[in-house]
């Protein structure tokens, strides 16, 4: 597998404050550059960029799994160890989740553990771990 490159995203945020709020401290995120429009943050080494809009987000579900997937939403694959730490730090924090974590697919080629939540500006999150991660992208 050739080595990943880090991949930027941006997406729109009602409140900066609540923004580094929740990416800064809840996250774990350390923040980057920033001005009083946008604010970059460090996503596991990855660059994401919120930028000041005024509109909270509004999000979809699809099922999966039989759960109410959010849609669009983004997020990150980890090791289970950096998941753990993560869902036990959202659930400290209070974070309401879309889907509390849970794993999803057992015993499937693609079993992973799972988890959604939404910022304050209503962006949906998922964050996962495979159980084997070279079945990411299996199809049976």
């Amino acid at each position: 597998m050739a080595e990943l490159s880090p991949f930027h995203l941006a997406f729109p945020v009602h409140d900066l404050a609540a923004a580094r709020a929740f990416w800064g401290d809840v996250m774990g995120c350390p923040e980057g550059r920033s001005s009083e429009q946008w604010v970059d943050f460090d996503f596991y080494g990855h660059q994401i960029v919120a930028h000041l809009t005024g509109k909270r987000s509004d999000a979809h579900e699809n099922p999966v799994d039989g759960h109410g997937v959010p849609v669009p939403h983004f997020g990150l694959v980890l090791g289970m160890e950096q998941w753990q730490e993560l869902a036990d730090r959202l659930t400290a924090a209070g974070t309401d989740f879309k889907i509390a974590p849970y794993i999803r697919f057992k015993g499937q080629p693609g079993e992973q553990a799972t988890m959604f939540f939404t910022d304050p500006s209503g962006n949906a999150i998922e964050m996962k771990v495979f159980a084997d991660r070279s079945k990411l992208f299996a199809t049976s």
